[in-house]
C-alpha cells in the first residue's frame, strides 16, 4: 500500500464513507479527494486519476450496495484490497430556528432512508422523502444557501456539525447496532497477504438459466468445505429475468481449496470475475473444516500424479 498516494471516497466531506477511509488512513497516509458517487470514483480509479477508493457495498439492513455491485461487475476489472466496518448512527438536522413540527420534506441518501423509515413514519408521518446523493451532500444542501426541496436532512452527527446545522433528534437508526461495511478497491496488482482471516470476492455469470444451475455454482464452495458469507443476486442489464451473483466467502486465492473452488467455477461459467482477496477486518480466523486443508489437497494431487507415472 506504500505506492497508494491518493485515496477517492463517495462524498462530500461527512459522509460514513470518509469516516472509513479516515479509519483506514489512520495507518496509512496519503490525500483525500471526494467524488459525488460511486460510479465517478471508480471511474476516476480506472482512469488512474487516484489510486484506490474507498465504496460503500453492503449494509446490515438493506443488505449489498447496488451502485458498487454494479460498478465492479462491469468495466475494467478493479479487486478490493480491503474492508471497514463502520457503525452507522443518523440524527435529523435543519438549519438553526427550524422546529422539528415544521419539517415537510426530508432530504437523504436512499440506503439511509430506509434505515429511518420507522422512525420517520412515527415522529414525521406527513414528511415527504427527497433522494440525494449522499447523506453528507443533503446536509450540504441545507447549508449553502440555495434553496432546497426539503426542510431537514437525515445525516451522520459529523455532518450536521460541519455544516452548522441544528440537531433535532438523534439516534433515528429503526435498528440499533446497523453497521455499513465499506471496501477499500484498487486496479489489479500484488495480492494483498494471505493472512488466514481472509476473504475473496467474485461476481459470477451463468452460461445459461436453467434448473440446477445456482446449484452447480454453490457445490463449487460446498464441496470444498468453503463458508459464504454473502450471496446476492444482480441484473446482468442484458434481458428480463438474466442475472449474476455476487459472493463474498471466506479464505485467499492462495489458498488450495480456494484456488481448486475457483478454477471449478471457471468450468462451469460464462464468466467469473475475480474481485479480491483481503483480509478481514475483524480479524476472524478462517474455520478450515477437515480434509480441506493445504496439505489434504496436495497430497491428493501428488496422489494423482503418481497414478499418471508423473
Amino acid at each position: 500500500m506504500a505506492d497508494v498516494t491518493r485515496y477517492g471516497y463517495l462524498g462530500p466531506e461527512g459522509t460514513f464513507t470518509q469516516m472509513a477511509l479516515l479509519a483506514w488512513s489512520a495507518s496509512h497516509d496519503g490525500e483525500h479527494v471526494p467524488f459525488g458517487s460511486v460510479d465517478s470514483a471508480l471511474e476516476a480509479l480506472r482512469r488512474s486519476e487516484i489510486d484506490a477508493a474507498m465504496v460503500p457495498i453492503e449494509n446490515s439492513v438493506e443488505g449489498g450496495v447496488s451502485a458498487t455491485l454494479d460498478a465492479l461487475a462491469s468495466g475494467d476489472p478493479l479487486v478490493v484490497i480491503g474492508e471497514v466496518n463502520v457503525p452507522i448512527t443518523f440524527v435529523l438536522a435543519a438549519r438553526a430556528g427550524m422546529p422539528r413540527a415544521d419539517v415537510r420534506a426530508v432530504g437523504t441518501h436512499s440506503h439511509a432512508w430506509a434505515q429511518v423509515r420507522g422512525w420517520m413514519d412515527a415522529n414525521l408521518p406527513g414528511a415527504a422523502y427527497v433522494p440525494t446523493l449522499s447523506t453528507a451532500a443533503a446536509a450540504a444542501g441545507l447549508s449553502s444557501g440555495v434553496e432546497q426541496a426539503y426542510d431537514a436532512a437525515v445525516c451522520a452527527p459529523v455532518a450536521a456539525s460541519n455544516h452548522g446545522l441544528e440537531v433535532l433528534a438523534s439516534d433515528i437508526g429503526d435498528r440499533a447496532g446497523a453497521v455499513t461495511r465499506f471496501v477499500l478497491v484498487s486496479r489489479p496488482g500484488t495480492l494483498p497477504e494471505r493472512t488466514g482471516a481472509d476473504k475473496t470476492t467474485v461476481m459470477l455469470f451463468q452460461r445459461h438459466n436453467r434448473a440446477g444451475g445456482l446449484l452447480e455454482l454453490l457445490e463449487q464452495f460446498a464441496v470444498r468445505g468453503i463458508n459464504m458469507t454473502r450471496l446476492e443476486s444482480r441484473p446482468t442489464k442484458g434481458s428480463l429475468g438474466s442475472y449474476c451473483f455476487s459472493i463474498d466467502f471466506e479464505g485467499h486465492v492462495l489458498d488450495e481449496r480456494v484456488g481448486e473452488a475457483l478454477m471449478g467455477l471457471k468450468r462451469v461459467c460464462a464468466e467469473v470475475r475475480f474481485l479480491g482477496s483481503y483480509p478481514r477486518e475483524d480479524g476472524a480466523a478462517v474455520d478450515v473444516a477437515p480434509l480441506t486443508t493445504d496439505a489434504d489437497f496436495a497430497g491428493a494431487r501428488d496422489w494423482l500424479r503418481s497414478l499418471r507415472g508423473s
